[in-house]
């Protein structure tokens, strides 16, 4: 899913994968544990040269790639890259816990990032934060701390386990900095935004980021009601469905906001 992903993208961009300097893929849950997804993207696309990485900040992880990947571009070091968020939680998901099963979905998106000589466009603020501390909130305990085994297994250890209200309480907090944030350090009024593009969590949790903007539900892109949280891939899965509804269009100032498991949160102002 991640290369079709990919391979839209590119089409979309008007390049061919000889052209990206980077790959970069934003997923919790990776083909295998070792090498990574971005590899098995760039074999699919037919590179064999081309840098490919993962990036784990989960349900964050794509707008942690927009500041990752903007910042390399910035530096001079690569024209185009691409960056995809793509989870498949059903590989995950305990389907006998009833109050979380329901949340999750499948997906990808994909979007190349390139130079641009435009003053006023691209990243025009973003900000990261991560709190080890509440890792206990979301998580999925397999890995080198709980090496996998039948005891770990029978236990079901090795799916996605999440504490749903105390993520809801610390979501709604988080977002609410963010929107704040981001509006005072650019001189923007909510007005300013076409649109919100959220990761698709709660839709109590995106209700109360459009309050504290004061914004009517219509602009922000909401489909989880489709899709479900399908965590890395909900923002660039929205964004694409808001480009090819006519909701967003080059020069549209989009607002993307993130909180995931680590736990992560983050935002992003982007002109497009």
């Amino acid at each position: 899913i991640a290369s079709r992903a990919a391979t839209r993208a590119l089409k979309a961009a008007k390049l061919e994968a000889k052209d990206l300097d980077l790959i970069v893929v934003a997923t919790i849950t990776p083909d295998m544990m070792t090498p990574a997804c971005a590899c098995f993207v760039a074999h699919s696309l037919g590179l064999d040269r081309t840098p490919a990485v993962d990036l784990n900040a989960a349900c964050s992880g794509f707008v942690y790639g927009l500041q990752f990947s903007s910042a390399l571009i910035e530096s001079g070091r690569y024209n185009n890259i691409l960056l995809i968020g793509a989870d498949k939680l059903s590989s995950i998901t305990d389907y006998t816990d009833r109050t979380s099963c329901i949340l999750w979905g499948d997906g990808a998106g994909a979007a190349v990032l390139r130079r641009t000589e435009e003053t006023g466009k691209g990243l025009l603020f973003s900000e990261l934060h991560a709190d080890g501390g509440g890792w206990e909130l979301i998580n999925c305990p397999v890995g080198s701390r709980h090496p996998i085994n039948d005891k770990m297994v029978a236990a079901g250890k090795h799916h996605l386990q999440m504490r749903g209200r105390e993520v809801f309480k610390f979501a709604v907090t988080r977002l609410d900095e963010l929107v704040d944030r981001a509006l005072r350090k650019t001189d923007l009024s909510p007005d300013d935004i076409k649109l919100v593009v959220p990761h698709q969590s709660n839709l109590r949790i995106i209700d109360s980021a459009l309050n504290r903007l004061g914004l009517d539900r219509d602009k922000a892109v909401i489909n989880i009601d489709k899709y479900g949280n399908t965590s890395a891939a909900s923002v660039p899965i929205a964004l694409d469905e808001a480009l090819q509804q006519g909701r967003a269009k080059e020069g549209d100032l989009i607002l993307f906001l993130a909180v995931g498991a680590g736990l992560t949160w983050g935002s992003a102002l982007v002109r497009l």
